[in-house]
């Protein structure tokens, strides 16, 4: 080495420096990006395109739907939640024209069960058993919700006006159905807000959720709605028309519209209409007492969960969503693809971070032992360190306004720290994710693992009415 004229330490503060610049470098890129939607959001609401209306809660729930409803629910081995979504949902939604259509397997009676007796006999319940052993797919299961959706409309003579998507721990909004109703009038496809709700015994990894979603159904979303780019589907609380659907089933020779293989066939769901010319909308409103309109939910409050989850999501939106759906659109859609797709970079990069300030820690200790001698940054990488710091402060405040204002302020201080823990499940959930995606491309196939639901006592016995606050 020494014939290259620098000696070890040497190197290391050049690699160190090199890493630096690298890091901070994208990472003000992806600053820049998330400011971007900021002053878009700001924008909007300046101009009045995107505040929140308030609806009479009384005359929505007054009217009748405008055509029959059916309610897609796919559940394998949820006997510990889908009694209490079922009986919520058919309590909150008394409309006759609803069908709860529950996909179950003939190895899973449990959730079969669980499921009929929340019913009490209600006719509107059709639990729909699959012909083979369970699990198979979550959209092979969709897929077979439709299909019995098709036939009952043929043995009844009435076709149905739309499709609502709802997972088996959700507690579905009394207004929901009805504001959806309402939707599908100007729009093809509409999605509703998913609030993740706060959980007292797990404040940190179900708690990033709270915040995660906070930020992204009160700003991004409804940039991306305000700016007529395509939805994509949550999964829980969107609304398809029965015309699109079929659509995209006849696409698929009437096996179903739901896109066998894929691990977030909800987010494909909402491009793929949109790419056929389907209209959608966010549709964000409160009632008049204030309360925000939407699916809420408990998310996974463990760890192993929580990374299983993001692994799978960022497995089916970065890496399938490329090789499935391509680069399409103008310049606002491809912008928001990347945005989409952008999981795995910022898992590299959050990795590298965090590496880099342990190095930092480190090196202060050694140069204030006297081990080595300090060595300065140059003006312009302090000046990027600088902006990266400030950055880093407008978005956890950020964060933290929008989680305080549907949660109150406890939770939106709990935010700030709880940006850690969201880093660090991000980056474990991209590793995850790149073996399983790399697996695919030597001939192995694309796993679905199912969030698991503990028997939480949130999910079954303290189920909220959702009333008015």
């Amino acid at each position: 080495m020494s014939g290259v004229g620098f000696a070890a330490g040497e190197w290391f503060m050049l690699l160190r420096h090199e890493l630096v610049l690298f890091a901070a470098s994208l990472f003000l890129l992806g600053a820049i990006d998330e400011i971007a939607i900021d002053l878009t959001y700001l924008w909007l609401r300046l101009t009045g395109r995107a505040q929140t209306p308030r609806v009479d809660e009384a005359a929505l729930l007054s009217a009748p739907l405008r055509g029959r409803c059916a309610v897609f629910i796919p559940a394998w081995r949820e006997e510990r939640v889908i009694g209490a979504t079922v009986a919520h949902a058919l309590r909150v939604w008394p409309q006759g024209d609803l069908r709860l259509y529950v996909g179950c397997y003939p190895n899973d009676p449990e959730t079969m069960a669980a499921a009929a007796r929340a019913a009490s006999g209600d006719p509107r319940l059709r639990i729909v058993v699959h012909d083979a052993a369970g699990p198979t797919s979550k959209p092979d299961c969709l897929n077979l919700l439709y299909r019995a959706m098709a036939a009952d409309e043929l043995a009844e003579g009435q076709r149905a006006r739309m499709i609502v998507l709802h997972d088996a721990e959700d507690m579905v909004d009394r207004a929901g159905l009805p504001l959806l109703d309402e939707a599908l009038e100007s729009v093809d496809f509409a999605q509703l807000p998913v609030m993740a709700l706060p959980q007292k015994g797990s404040r940190w990894i179900a708690g990033h959720y709270t915040d995660e979603f906070a930020e992204a159904h009160s700003r991004t979303m409804v940039v991306r709605s305000a700016l007529g780019i395509g939805i994509p589907g949550a999964g829980v609380g969107c609304a398809i028309s029965r015309d699109w659907l079929g659509k995209l089933s006849r696409r698929r020779d009437d096996v179903g519209p739901f896109a066998a293989g894929s691990l977030t066939e909800d987010y494909e769901l909402g491009l793929r209409l949109e790419a056929l010319g389907a209209r959608s909308r966010f549709v964000r409103a409160r009632v008049t007492g204030g309360r925000l309109i939407a699916t809420r939910a408990y998310f996974p409050d463990k760890l192993k969960a929580a990374t299983q989850q993001k692994a799978r999501w960022v497995h089916g939106i970065a890496f399938q969503g490329w090789d499935r759906l391509g680069w399409r659109g103008g310049l606002a859609a491809r912008w928001m693809m990347l945005r989409d797709r952008r999981g795995p970079l910022a898992a590299l990069l959050l990795t590298l971070a965090y590496g880099l300030i342990v190095v930092a820690g480190l090196e202060y200790l050694a140069v204030a032992a006297g081990l080595i001698a300090p060595a300065p940054l140059s003006s312009g990488l302090v000046t990027l360190l600088w902006l990266n710091l400030f950055a880093v402060v407008w978005r956890v405040a950020a964060r933290a306004l929008f989680t305080a204002r549907e949660f109150g302020w406890a939770e939106g201080a709990l935010a700030v720290p709880r940006t850690v823990v969201s880093n660090a499940i991000a980056i474990v959930a991209g590793r995850r994710a790149g073996i399983a995606y790399l697996r695919t491309l030597r001939g192995g196939q694309a796993i679905w693992e199912k969030t698991e639901h503990d028997d939480h006592p949130a999910l079954t016995s303290k189920r909220p009415d959702l009333q008015p606050a």
